[in-house]
C-alpha cells in the first residue's frame, strides 16, 4: 500500500451457573465453555469489515480482477486460487492443532483457547476470508508502524492485532458511539491522550498519532490490572466496568473468571484478539493469501503552513481527490487548517512532492476565493456553496452508557420511553436497522451522568415499577371485554406482561394464533406489549 509517511461500559445479568475457562487439550470437552458464536461476531464486529470494504481504496486498489490476475503469494498460488475448500473446515481441525499453534507464537500475553476463540477463527477463516486477505495486504503498511511505536514504550507487539478488531484496519473508521481512527478513540479519551479534534481536524485517524496516544493507554491499563486479556478488555469497556466486574466477582483479576460480569461485546473482544493474533500467523493454513493493492503507492510527508484544501491539490497537479484523503484521513472536509505557527502535515505521494514544491504558490492561488473567501476558513459545509447531508448522531456528551436486557413483549418504542430518550437513538447506539428487538437483547442507552445509578436499575425492575416510574398504570389482569369497543362479533383480550400470541389463543375455544395475527395485522409476534387490546372473534 502506501509507503511510511514520515511525520508523524453496566454489565449485564450472568448465567446462573457461570461457566469457567476450559484451556481445551485432548481430554477436555469443547462444550466446557460454550459461547453463542452469534453473539460474538454476527451483529458485533462484521459491520467494522463491511466498511473497510466500502473504502475507496479498497474498492479500487483490490478489486477482484487485478488481484486475481497479478498478485502472487510466495508460494506461486494466485489469488483466483484463493478459494475456501469446505475439507479445511474449522470443525474437521483437532483443537490440538489450534493449541499448539497459539502456544507456538512466543507471546507475552496468554493466547488461550477456548470454544468463542474457535468460533471466531472459523469467523475470520471462512466467514470473512476476502476481508481478511485484504487486512493482510493493509497490514504491510500499518504493522511496522504500530510495531516501532510500541517498541518505544516496551510493549507487546502482538497488541497491534487490537487494531484489526477494533477498526479492520480502516483509519477513517467511525463507531455509532462515536470512536474515531485506527483505534476507535473516542472523544473524551482522545483528548485526555492528546489527540486534537476539531471542525477541520481528527487525530484520532492519524495513523502515527493515533498509534502513539493508543501505546500511553494501553501502557496505563497495564499498570493498573497487570494483566494484558484485562488491559484488552479495559480498552474496549473502559476501566470502570471492570473494576465493576472484578468488584461483583469478589476481587477476582482474571479475564475468564469475570467474564459474564463484562458487557456483551467486551465478552467477545478478548477472542476476537486472541483469534485475531491466531489469523494473522497462520493464514496460509487455511489457504488465506495477502492482497496486494493494485495501487501501491509510496508517500512521503511535507508541512503546509497556510490554510489550503485537498482539492485544490488535486486539481493543479492532477491528483484523485479520494487517493488525496486516503492519505490524509485525519482532515474531515478536506481543509488543512495551517497557519504559520501552526503547521500541519501532508501525505503525498512520492512523485508530486517536487511538483507540489515547485508550484506551491498556485496551489495555494487556485480557486482561493471559492474555498477560503477574504483567505478566511468558512463553515465546512458552506465552503463552494455547497450543503452536504450531515449523517445523525445522537448528542451523548455528559451521558453515560447503562445497558438493559429486554424482557419478553417489549418493544424499542416502550423501552425508549421508560429511559426519555428518542427511539432512533436506541436503533443508532445499537446498530439496529428495523424496530426488532429481541428478548434477551441487551441495549446500550446512554443517560445523563447523575441518573446513571436511577436508570441502570431499571434493568430489575418489573413492568410496572417502569411504567410507574414514567407516570403510568397498568393492570396485570386478562381484560375480556366488550366495552363498546368495535363490532358485537369480536372480544376484546388486554395484553399482560408475559402473555405470547400463543397462550392468548389458547385462552379461547377455536380461536387460533393466525387468526388473532391476521385480525390485528400482526407481523411480529414478538410485539406484544402490556395493555395492547386484540380483537378476537367469538366463536359459536
Amino acid at each position: 500500500m502506501f509507503g511510511n509517511p514520515s511525520v508523524g461500559n453496566n454489565p449485564e445479568g450472568e448465567p446462573s451457573k457461570p461457566s469457567e475457562v476450559a484451556y481445551l487439550d485432548s481430554n477436555i470437552v469443547l462444550d466446557s465453555f460454550n459461547v453463542n458464536p452469534n453473539e460474538v461476531y454476527d451483529d458485533i464486529f462484521s459491520e467494522k469489515f463491511d466498511s473497510l470494504a466500502n473504502e475507496w481504496y479498497v474498492k479500487n486498489a483490490f478489486n477482484s480482477d487485478s488481484t486475481a490476475s497479478s498478485s502472487v503469494s510466495n508460494s506461486g498460488q494466485t489469488f483466483c486460487e484463493s478459494i475456501f475448500n469446505p475439507e479445511m473446515q474449522i470443525q474437521n481441525i483437532p483443537d490440538s492443532v489450534f493449541i499448539h499453534r497459539l502456544e507456538s507464537l512466543n507471546s507475552m500475553i496468554d493466547l488461550s483457547y477456548n470454544t468463542s476463540i474457535k468460533n471466531m477463527i472459523e469467523f475470520y477463516a471462512q466467514r470473512i476470508r476476502n476481508k481478511v486477505e485484504i487486512m493482510l495486504g493493509l497490514s504491510n503498511y500499518y504493522f511496522p508502524i504500530f510495531e516501532q511505536i510500541l517498541d518505544k514504550y516496551q510493549m507487546p507487539l502482538e497488541l497491534k492485532y487490537m487494531a484489526i478488531i477494533e477498526s479492520a484496519l480502516n483509519a477513517k473508521a467511525i463507531s455509532r458511539a462515536g470512536a474515531s481512527g485506527l483505534w476507535q478513540f473516542m472523544y473524551g479519551t482522545g483528548k485526555l491522550y492528546g489527540l486534537k479534534v476539531t471542525s477541520y481536524v481528527d487525530e484520532r485517524r492519524d495513523p502515527l498519532k493515533a498509534t502513539d496516544a493508543a501505546a500511553r493507554y494501553l501502557r496505563d491499563l497495564y499498570n493498573i490490572y497487570g494483566d494484558w486479556h484485562l488491559v484488552i478488555a479495559a480498552y474496549n469497556c473502559g476501566p470502570g466496568n471492570i473494576n465493576r466486574a472484578i468488584a461483583r466477582s469478589g476481587g477476582k483479576r482474571d479475564y475468564w473468571s469475570i467474564y459474564y460480569r463484562l458487557p456483551r461485546e467486551t465478552r467477545g473482544y478478548v477472542p476476537a484478539f486472541i483469534s485475531a493474533a491466531y489469523i494473522m500467523n497462520y493464514y496460509k493454513n487455511h489457504n488465506l493469501m495477502p492482497r496486494i493493492p493494485s495501487l501501491q503507492i509510496t508517500s512521503d510527508t511535507i508541512m503546509v503552513s497556510n490554510y489550503i484544501n485537498l482539492n485544490q491539490i488535486a486539481s493543479t497537479l492532477n491528483l484523485n481527490i479520494e487517493l488525496l484523503r486516503e492519505l490524509n484521513p485525519m482532515y474531515k472536509k478536506d481543509i488543512i487548517p495551517a497557519k504559520i505557527d501552526q503547521p500541519y502535515p501532508l501525505v503525498l505521494p512520492n512523485e508530486s512532492i517536487s511538483s507540489f514544491i515547485e508550484s506551491e504558490k498556485e496551489i495555494f492561488a487556485y480557486n482561493r476565493e471559492v474555498y477560503f473567501p477574504n483567505n478566511k476558513l468558512k463553515e465546512p459545509e458552506k465552503i463552494a456553496g455547497k450543503t452536504g447531508n450531515v449523517p445523525y448522531v445522537p448528542n451523548i456528551e455528559g451521558k453515560t452508557k447503562v445497558y438493559y436486557t429486554v424482557k419478553t413483549n417489549e418493544v424499542i418504542g416502550m423501552i425508549a420511553g421508560w429511559f426519555k430518550v428518542k427511539t432512533i437513538d436506541i436503533k443508532y447506539w445499537n446498530n439496529i436497522r428495523g424496530n426488532l428487538v429481541r428478548y434477551g437483547q441487551q441495549l446500550a442507552i446512554y443517560v445523563p451522568n447523575d441518573l446513571a445509578e436511577y436508570y441502570g436499575g431499571f434493568d430489575s425492575m418489573s413492568f410496572n415499577e417502569k411504567q410507574h416510574a414514567i407516570g403510568k398504570t397498568t393492570t396485570q389482569q386478562i381484560a375480556i371485554t366488550n366495552d363498546g369497543q368495535g363490532d358485537a362479533n369480536y372480544i376484546y383480550h388486554t395484553v399482560r406482561s408475559g402473555d405470547n400470541i400463543w397462550d392468548i389463543a389458547r385462552q379461547y375455544p377455536g380461536a387460533s394464533a393466525d387468526e388473532i395475527k391476521s385480525l390485528n395485522n400482526i407481523t411480529n409476534t414478538r410485539g406484544l406489549y402490556p395493555g395492547q387490546k386484540l380483537k378476537i372473534m367469538k366463536k359459536s
